[in-house]
């Protein structure tokens, strides 16, 4: 890792990483998981369902002797644990989670410090990144601590982020004498503005969870010790409507951000009329006129 980015991250090495000890209670495994990684637990993974109903399904990076860097390890076993929510019918959102330390502080900078550009263009190199973005199910980032450089990157995939008071974001890549390649100067952009995407990813600085929610980088802000438990109850709140919905919801928002305003309210209005074909906007509808609670099936 070069020096720079050394001292830009020296106060989180200087301070122990936080053992497995307190985020999470031990995991229950998920076994669809398990299935999608050849019977073998995750090693840079905690999976497992969570929730009064275990409607969510909660992903904990763990690297923490390197701060959750993103790997091409974990980022196969992310897109695999993924894979298996998706599938998974019992599972209505993700919640996608670090340490208290840090969520991610980056891209892996040891494994990608020798390759060549046509190593990167040939493989399409971090292509396999966007799986974060294709789930159709809603996903929540809950940022602890850094959120740094692809740490960043990956928070701004997922479909909303609940930050720790203590979290920072930062793009400082190039410190590193390169750029964001995962989506960061696009997506930050879109997300916070023109100016301040262009400062942060022109000095690397980085902001804090109160900065990051002014800018509209993230909806909420939490304390430390409460933040996991906001994003569940979050994600099971989403959990309990229509699955088949809520995936309908989360693409006409998306065209919003992604396409022009006519082409958005158009994908609106086709996936509105679609909603007529489903038994639970029947049942939606049926439940408010008799002045009762929903029994969606997803259906």
């Amino acid at each position: 890792m070069a020096a720079s980015l050394r001292a830009f991250l020296r106060p989180a090495a200087a301070a122990a990483c936080p053992s497995r000890r307190a985020l999470l209670p031990p995991p229950r495994p998920l076994p669809g998981a398990r299935a999608c990684s050849a019977g073998s637990p995750f090693q840079y993974l905690v999976v497992r369902k969570t929730g009064a109903r275990q409607s969510v399904g909660l992903v904990q990076l763990n690297r923490p002797q390197a701060l959750n860097a993103l790997c091409e390890g974990l980022m196969e076993e992310l897109r695999r644990a993924l894979e298996a929510l998706e599938n998974d019918s019992q599972v209505g959102a993700i919640v996608i989670t670090g340490s208290q330390k840090a969520f991610a502080a980056g891209a892996d900078i040891k494994e990608m410090q020798s390759k060549t550009f046509q190593e990167c263009y040939s493989s399409s190199f971090l292509a396999g990144w966007d799986k974060v973005s294709t789930v159709r199910k809603p996903i929540i980032a809950a940022v602890n601590g850094f959120a740094l450089g692809g740490g960043c990157e990956l928070a701004m995939m997922c479909d909303i982020i609940y930050a720790g008071e203590k979290a920072q974001f930062g793009q400082p890549e190039i410190l590193l004498g390169t750029i964001p390649g995962a989506g960061g100067t696009q997506r930050l952009t879109r997300a916070v503005g023109k100016s301040l995407a262009m400062e942060m990813v022109l000095t690397g600085d980085r902001i804090s969870a109160a900065e990051a929610k002014e800018a509209g980088l993230v909806s909420k802000v939490f304390p430390v010790e409460t933040l996991v438990d906001a994003a569940i109850a979050c994600a099971e709140k989403i959990a309990s409507n229509s699955k088949l919905v809520a995936a309908m919801a989360k693409e006409s928002v998306n065209a919003a951000f992604e396409t022009t305003l006519a082409e958005g309210t158009r994908t609106e209005k086709r996936l509105f009329y679609a909603t007529f074909a489903t038994g639970d906007r029947k049942e939606g509808m049926t439940a408010f006129v008799e002045k009762r609670k929903a029994n969606f099936t997803d259906s």
